[in-house]
C-alpha cells in the first residue's frame, strides 16, 4: 500500500514548486495545474513503472498529459525524481528554456508534445495499441481536462480504444467543472459523462481526485475488466490547495501579485508543516 502521507507531502511540495515557477516565470495556468496535481503525485510516486535514469526504458509505462497547458507540476515532479535538476525549475518560460509553457519532449520524462486541446488521447491509443502489437506489458496514461472533452477528436481515440481493446489505455479526466470561460456545464455540457464513456465502450470509475486512497485504489485496479480501456473520472477543485483560487474560474490562467504570492506560500508552507 502507498505511503499516503509521503504522498500528501509530495503533492505540497509540488503545489509549491507550481507557485514559484508561475510567479517567477510570469505566466502560466495555475488553477488547473493545482487541480491536478494530487492525480500526477499518485501515478508518479505510487502507480507507474519508470526508471528517471533511464527516461526512454523500453518497458516503461507511458504518461500522456492532454491537458498540456498544466505542466508546471509535470516539471517540479520530473525534477524531484531525478528526471531533470531541480535548478532548472527556475528557468521556466525563460529564454532558451526547455521548460516552456507547454510539454515538449525535449525534457527527459515527457513523451510527447502537447498542448493543443482533444489530441492526447489519439496518442495514447497509439501507444496502448504498438504495446499490444509489441507484446509488451506497460500501460499509457492520459490526463485530460473536462473542458478539453468539448473536442471531437477525444471521442474519435475513445471510440478506437473501445474497438482495439485496449485494457492497457487508461484515460483521467481533471473533472474540476471549471475552464477558461466558465462552468462547463454553461459552455458545453458533459453530464451524464459516466454513461457517455461506458457508451463509448469504455470502464468507468470515479472518484475524489484528491483522496490518495481512492486515487491509488482505483489506479491499482485495473484493468477492472479485460479487453476494454478504463477511464478515471476524478473529481477535483479546481486551485486547490490554495484557498482564495479554489473553484474560481479566474485562476485558469492568472500570475498571483506579490501579495497574492506570498499570501498562498505561507498557506501551504503551513499545510508542508502540518503533514
Amino acid at each position: 500500500m502507498a505511503d499516503l502521507k509521503l504522498l500528501a507531502q509530495k503533492a505540497t511540495q509540488t503545489r509549491i514548486a507550481i507557485l514559484n515557477m508561475i510567479y517567477q516565470g510570469k505566466g502560466g495556468h495555475i488553477g488547473g495545474a493545482l487541480s491536478c496535481t494530487d492525480i500526477l503525485v499518485a501515478l508518479y510516486y505510487a502507480v507507474m513503472r519508470i526508471d528517471p535514469k533511464h527516461p526512454n526504458w523500453e518497458s516503461r509505462d507511458r504518461f500522456v498529459l492532454s491537458k498540456g497547458h498544466s505542466v508546471e507540476g509535470l516539471y517540479a515532479i520530473l525534477a524531484d525524481l531525478g528526471f531533470i535538476s531541480e535548478t532548472e525549475l527556475g528557468s521556466y518560460r525563460g529564454f532558451h528554456s526547455r521548460l516552456i509553457g507547454h510539454p515538449t519532449n525535449n525534457v527527459p520524462g515527457i513523451e510527447v508534445n502537447t498542448g493543443a486541446l482533444g489530441h492526447g488521447l489519439s496518442v495514447g491509443v497509439g501507444m496502448a495499441l504498438a504495446g499490444k502489437m509489441d507484446r509488451k506489458d506497460y500501460k499509457v496514461y492520459a490526463l485530460m481536462g473536462d473542458g478539453e472533452l468539448a473536442e471531437g477528436s477525444v471521442w474519435e481515440a475513445a471510440m478506437a480504444g473501445s474497438h482495439y481493446k485496449l485494457d492497457n489505455l487508461i484515460g483521467i479526466v481533471d473533472r474540476n467543472r471549471l475552464q477558461i470561460g466558465g462552468n462547463t456545464e454553461d459552455v458545453m455540457a458533459l453530464e451524464d459523462l459516466k454513461a457517455k464513456w461506458q457508451a463509448f465502450g469504455w470502464e468507468v470509475l470515479d472518484g475524489d481526485g484528491h483522496d490518495f486512497q481512492t486515487l491509488v485504489g482505483m489506479l491499482a485496479r485495473i484493468p477492472v475488466v479485460s479487453g476494454k480501456p478504463h477511464v478515471i473520472i476524478a473529481n477535483t477543485i479546481k486551485g486547490k490547495g490554495i484557498s482564495f483560487m479554489e473553484n474560481q474560474s479566474g485562476w485558469h490562467h492568472r500570475v498571483p501579485n506579490d501579495r497574492e504570492y506570498a499570501e498562498a506560500l505561507h498557506e501551504l508552507e503551513l499545510r508542508m508543516g502540518a503533514v
